[in-house]
């Protein structure tokens, strides 16, 4: 078998999920077929090298769906007949796509994902419903795994119509934080430890290792000593929506520090010092 008739073979068996994949994140048969169209394209183009077909198809197709919902909000700055509705690629979209559409999604269900950031929507559309794990979500949205485990429950109760911060919920980790914070700063290891998970796990960035941090800790004790009496110059911020401490060194904001949380326990911290992606935040204090 040539080389070519092996990755056709290869890309022809993952077609019709990649599709699926395509269409609920973009919500129009046409640009769901033009996004894996593309995905053939580079898939001829990268050849060998490739371990995972399948992994690499959805990797490449959720970056194609992300730039071009990406680009479809740019073109929407401007206001257009019908904005908040459901667009497609064909403005003249037939009525039997309409009822395709309801019958494989929902009209109601894809209505409410346009409503969602282009990163909400990929970790939603990809965890929720194809069961991708959070590691290659981050990978395709340059976010870390607990970025993305966040997006996607962001998203998730958007979907199901609640606010995006539960009152009770958000006042409950609020507290947690703020007490992970206080903890620290006052050199409280007895604190730090009762609000970290014992499997607790840390880490950190390159440019967060630069400033002096470790790559990775893991269990509580470890993480409550490398925190214990830090913390100084950070403070209590809403990351992309998400609790956690935003680090201020210089009168700049250098280190924004997510967690998650499993009930009333730190479950996993990460710390990031990457500009880039810092600038890419929406960071409010609080």
């Amino acid at each position: 078998m040539s080389e070519k008739n092996f990755w056709a073979e290869r890309f022809e068996a993952e077609r019709g999920r990649l599709g699926a994949v395509a269409y609920r994140m973009l919500g129009s048969r046409a640009e769901a077929e033009d996004a894996v169209q593309e995905a053939w394209l580079r898939l001829q183009r990268a050849g060998e090298g490739i371990d995972n077909p399948a992994g690499w198809l959805t990797t490449v197709v959720g970056r194609i769906c992300l730039d071009m919902l990406r680009a479809r909000g740019k073109r929407r700055e401007d206001p257009i007949d019908g904005e908040g509705e459901m667009q497609h690629a064909d403005p003249a979209a037939r009525a039997d796509e309409q009822a395709a559409l309801a019958d494989s999604v929902g009209l109601a269900l894809l209505v409410v994902l346009e409503r969602l950031t282009p990163a909400e929507r990929l970790a939603f559309v990809l965890h929720d419903m194809f069961d991708v794990p959070f590691e290659e979500i981050g990978r395709i949205v340059d976010r870390s795994p607990v970025a993305a485990r966040q997006l996607a429950s962001r998203a998730r109760r958007r979907v199901q119509g609640l606010p995006e911060t539960p009152s009770a919920d958000y006042e409950r980790r609020k507290g947690v934080v703020a007490a992970f914070l206080a903890a620290s700063r006052d050199g409280d290891f007895s604190g730090l430890l009762a609000v970290l998970d014992p499997e607790v796990v840390f880490h950190a960035d390159a440019d967060a290792v630069r400033l002096g941090s470790l790559a990775e800790i893991n269990g509580a004790h470890a993480v409550a000593t490398s925190f214990k009496g830090k913390a100084t110059a950070a403070k209590l911020a809403r990351i992309d929506g998400a609790l956690g401490l935003a680090v201020i060194l210089g009168g700049q904001l250098r280190v924004v520090v997510l967690m998650e949380l499993e009930g009333d326990r730190i479950v996993e911290i990460e710390s990031i010092a990457d500009p880039a992606r810092i600038a890419a935040m929406d960071v409010v204090y609080l």
